[in-house]
């Protein structure tokens, strides 16, 4: 048996309108092959379908079956038609977020609510973790996308990887110091006015973040004494504010207004903190192309 959607809704069209000839009129048609495609379709099936004499033209039984079911047929391939558009389109379907707690007190929290607006039918989950555990989360394709910061991965690791990495936003490091800290009136101050100073840092062994900073204080002509390491950006801002020492934070981080604690800008060569965005090149998801374009509407 062999029925395509073209003979349905042919089929369709002459039982709603009762009609072969203003049928074949709406579907833009002349009448012959019109005909042709009802008698072959009645053919396939083995049934009449419609009953006609000089007078009268009515759906048979099983032309009046065909009618309810033709239509839902013809209406739920529309609707996965419209589905499988959408979906091309990045506007519907999940996209998993991976990101370091720092970017949330960045531009990533507009970016998601214009992301939300424009695609209101894509679920995202945010995925906080470490830029270590992010670039194994998307090799192994368990996120989709993934917000880190400095220093940039080297592109021939990116592309044996199958990752591509873009700058998405500028950003540049402050010091934060205890509010009754000998520098903390101070409108700005250079790296090396923290040289003497105890060093609170985000855990080493987790992101190469922290140690391209500790690098940077190196190039500005002294190693930092590291006091201690922690996991999160808050632990760090509550360990300044208790007075335990100073960090060097992305400026962002001054927004959220901790308690007990003043964010001192650089004033020559500050390190940068820079936010990267890198995804996988191996799949055109078009929910990650939707996304990037909210991120960058001029890339793509």
């Amino acid at each position: 048996m062999s029925i395509d959607l073209k003979q349905l809704k042919y089929f369709l069209a002459v039982a709603e309108e009762k009609s072969f000839s203003r049928a074949a009129e709406r579907l833009h048609i002349s009448q012959p092959p019109l005909s042709q495609q009802i008698m072959k379709l009645e053919s396939e099936l083995g049934v009449r379908l419609f009953a006609r004499t000089t007078r009268t033209f009515e759906l048979t039984v099983a032309g009046k079956a065909l009618m309810g079911e033709a239509a839902d047929m013809l209406a739920r391939m529309r609707m996965t038609i419209d589905t499988i558009r959408q979906i091309d389109r990045g506007e519907v379907g999940r996209l998993r977020v991976g990101i370091v707690g720092s970017a949330m007190w960045g531009p990533i929290p507009s970016l998601l609510e214009q992301f939300q607006t424009k695609y209101p039918s894509v679920t995202w989950t945010l995925h906080e973790s470490g830029p270590n555990v992010q670039y194994e989360a998307l090799r192994a394709k368990q996120i989709d996308v993934g917000f880190w910061r400095e220093p940039k991965l080297d592109e021939d690791d990116l592309k044996n990887d199958h990752l591509r990495q873009e700058l998405c936003f500028r950003e540049n490091v402050c010091v934060a110091v205890n509010e009754h800290h000998r520098l903390a009136t101070l409108p700005s101050i250079e790296l090396t006015d923290i040289r003497d100073e105890p060093m609170l840092t985000l855990a080493l062994d987790k992101s190469a973040f922290p140690r391209y900073l500790i690098q940077c204080c190196v190039k500005a002509g002294f190693q930092p004494a590291i006091f201690q390491e922690a996991s999160e950006p808050q632990t760090l801002l509550a360990m300044v504010g208790a007075g335990l020492g100073v960090a060097l934070m992305p400026e962002t981080t001054s927004r959220i207004g901790w308690p007990g604690v003043i964010f001192l800008p650089i004033k020559t060569d500050p390190p940068s903190a820079n936010l990267y965005i890198t995804y996988t090149t191996q799949d055109d998801a078009p929910v990650v192309r939707a996304f990037l374009n909210i991120l960058n509407p001029n890339a793509l």
